[in-house]
């Protein structure tokens, strides 16, 4: 009787050690993660680069389209060579270790850029492709991996504190980018950073590592047009999912948007490497004042007042960015704004999308939503080629308006942790 009694005890204490124990893998690769990304940020260091090597707002908008919209739409080719795997551990490592080589041999190539030419422009874009492209692959594994192995409880409690530790750790990358990019000569302090950000990353993947993942049931082999009929069936059956969608193909423009505001602010005043370094320190103060507020004050599992702020400081960041006078210590506001703006779309998008799936079809959502985010590839190419035609100040008005609809999906998106909330 005693040693029944005994193992009826350890079970769920062997549960409680599996949950901690993945719990603190995922914090791990977010950190590292969070350093990698400092190292080639899209949003500052990134533009520099390109607009130093001869790059033009158009370039910058293709970029942003491939990194942040093409990246998604890439999810749903991959999300039907993933979801039958019934671990997905390995085809997150593969993804995660291609990114990895990309880094270094953009990292290799950067170290002699020499001068202008749009072959490097292009070179520069193709690696960054790839680059982006096994990060989609990679993604589908980690949010079908995170609703497996994360307790739905617990998964928001995972996100805040995931962006709360990344935000911490990337202050101290910030500084260490702002004096690479001041005290190294072009093009070494950008090759510098992108070889360091490779390591990052490499070591990012001892918390996959870790990872204890349950083998999943072996799916049923469906047809190619099977698989389109449930993707089909999704957007029509689940409106919650379509609300969803509306949400991050308006107020989600604000990621897309966030690369210009550094090409809107050299064509004000001039911008050096030191000068990207301070402003990509200020966007990460940004990022982690956001996170100790939702540390703070976050409720529970409720997103919906965490959407409304998310549209409001969307909507207004672009706004900003042209009432502030034409200095560098003004504009560093904006990115203070931006910095908490994605911030919170990082947690919105991927804890409601988390709460509206189910294990079961989780990896089918996640590349829905990626196929779905068609203004995440339309509208940097768009801005990209109206900045050149209309200008800055009204291609930043028009954003800030189409934001503004997704307060639509903040009031009427639905789903059991939303119910109530404020």
């Amino acid at each position: 009787m005693r040693m029944l009694y005994v193992r009826r005890r350890h079970k769920p204490m062997e549960e409680a050690t599996v949950q901690k124990r993945n719990f603190t893998a995922f914090l791990i690769h977010a950190l590292f993660l969070a350093l990698t990304l400092n190292f080639i940020d899209i949003n500052t260091v990134v533009p520099s680069m390109l607009s130093q090597a001869g790059g033009t707002a158009v370039h910058m908008g293709i970029l942003s389209a491939i990194m942040i919209g093409g990246t998604k739409f890439m999810q749903l080719v991959f999300a039907g060579m993933i979801v039958p795997l019934r671990k997905k551990k390995p085809a997150l490592l593969v993804g995660i270790y291609i990114r990895v080589a990309a880094l270094l041999v953009l990292g290799l190539f950067l170290g002699n850029l020499g001068g202008e030419a749009f072959w490097k422009v292009w070179t520069i874009i193709l690696v960054m492709t790839i680059f982006s492209f096994s990060g989609a692959y990679a993604n589908i594994s980690y949010t079908d991996i995170m609703g497996k192995v994360i307790l739905p409880e617990k998964r928001k409690k995972l996100l805040v504190v995931k962006q709360l530790i990344s935000s911490v750790g990337v202050i101290v990358s910030a500084l260490l980018v702002k004096v690479i990019l001041s005290q190294v000569s072009y093009p070494a302090n950008y090759s510098l950073l992108f070889l360091l950000a490779g390591l990052l990353l490499l070591l990012g993947t001892i918390g996959f590592w870790m990872i204890l993942e349950p083998a999943a049931p072996a799916p049923a082999r469906t047809p190619l047009r099977e698989k389109y009929r449930e993707f089909w069936n999704v957007l029509k059956d689940d409106p919650n999912f379509r609300k969803y969608l509306f949400l991050i193909n308006t107020s989600g423009v604000i990621v897309s948007t966030l690369p210009f505001l550094l090409l809107y602010g050299r064509s004000r005043f001039p911008v050096d490497g030191g000068m990207t370094g301070t402003f990509l320190l200020v966007q990460m103060v940004g990022a982690l004042g956001a996170n100790i507020a939702l540390t703070l004050f976050s409720k529970g599992q409720r997103y919906r007042s965490m959407i409304y702020l998310f549209v409001i400081v969307s909507a207004s960041t672009p706004l900003v960015a042209l009432l502030l006078p034409a200095t560098p210590l003004w504009y560093s506001l904006v990115f203070l704004l931006s910095g908490i703006s994605f911030t919170i779309s990082q947690i919105v998008s991927s804890g409601v999308l988390l709460e509206i799936s189910t294990n079961e079809n989780r990896a089918v959502y996640t590349g829905l939503s990626g196929a779905g985010s068609i203004m995440q590839v339309v509208y940097p190419l768009l801005a990209g080629y109206l900045v050149g035609v209309i200008g800055f100040p009204a291609v930043f008005i028009m954003t800030s308006l189409y934001i503004v609809l997704g307060l639509y999906a903040a009031k009427t998106i639905h789903c059991e942790r939303l119910v109530g909330a404020n």
